[in-house]
């Protein structure tokens, strides 16, 4: 073993949504360099170098029972990122109530959940690390992808607020913002009925939605994302906000925060093809 890996491995590290994508490559990274990993997932299985646990995060006593139960086994918990999450595509009058609640569920209330219920095991630490993962979605309102932008949203305004919360109590925060990836997201995603059958919609959903799913899969690795995470993690003082993606998400990025609004929307409105 690696020396540096003598120092990690008194460090507990938990990772929600860790049996796929950015989740997965994450866990087994810093597993690799020595970190003792918990991952969560509904429906969790073994794994040689990630301990898993049942969490939905969407449950408070669920956070609650498997935060306890790392808390008993090593009595800390050095770093968490909140990776869990899943999205709807559909136009935003389509959405259901149902929608609407899973949606900001599981991504929004499912990392306020798990901050809400590690923030006093840190206190007591005096120290900690929270990386939320939020995306390019949560500086730009995607077309056909509102409630995933809102809930986006919702953890950049969440994050930046708790981290000025938490700094006097040793705790760092810290957003990491993926553009277009090659995970299981893509598959996962939940269309809209409603929307992909509406005289008023379907059509350009069709179109944009198609555009959509090719970057996707065209994207970068999530090993990408993984290395990025860990850095932040090792990092003395981690930045704030941290884009991952290709040049041209990058750029759109610095777009949206030095064009008129009304002229950025007509860009997405296009390139999406709305």
């Amino acid at each position: 073993m690696h020396p540096e890996n003598n120092t990690n491995m008194s460090k507990v590290i938990l990772i929600t949504g860790a049996s796929s994508g950015f989740g997965k490559a994450t866990a087994e990274l810093l597993a690799s360099k020595g970190y003792t990993v918990y991952g969560t997932s509904r429906n969790p299985q073994s794994h040689p170098t990630v301990h898993f646990l049942q969490m939905d995060v969407r449950n408070p006593e669920s956070v609650a029972t498997g935060i306890d139960r790392i808390v008993a086994a090593e009595g800390r918990i050095d770093a968490v990122v909140n990776n869990a999450g899943m999205g709807i595509g559909g136009a935003l009058e389509m959405a259901t109530d149902d929608e609407i609640s899973v949606q900001m569920g599981t991504n929004f209330r499912g990392c306020v959940n798990v901050c809400q219920k590690v923030l006093p095991v840190m206190r007591r630490q005096r120290q900690g690390r929270i990386v939320n993962i939020s995306s390019i979605g949560g500086v730009m309102g995607l077309p056909y992808q509102g409630f995933y932008s809102a809930s986006k949203f919702a953890i950049e305004g969440f994050s930046e607020a708790l981290a000025a919360e938490v700094k006097g109590f040793g705790i760092q925060v810290s957003m990491v913002e993926p553009g277009d990836f090659a995970t299981n997201f893509t598959a996962s995603r939940k269309n809209s009925i409603l929307t992909a059958e509406s005289e008023a919609y379907g059509a350009s959903f069709h179109r944009s939605i198609d555009i959509i799913e090719n970057e996707e899969n065209g994207g970068l690795r999530p090993e990408i994302l993984a290395k990025k995470v860990v850095k932040i993690i090792e990092c003395r003082r981690p930045r704030l906000r941290y884009v991952v993606a290709n040049l041209e998400q990058r750029l759109s990025v610095v777009l949206h925060n030095i064009l008129p609004g009304n002229m950025f929307v007509n860009i997405l409105r296009s390139y999406y093809k709305v």
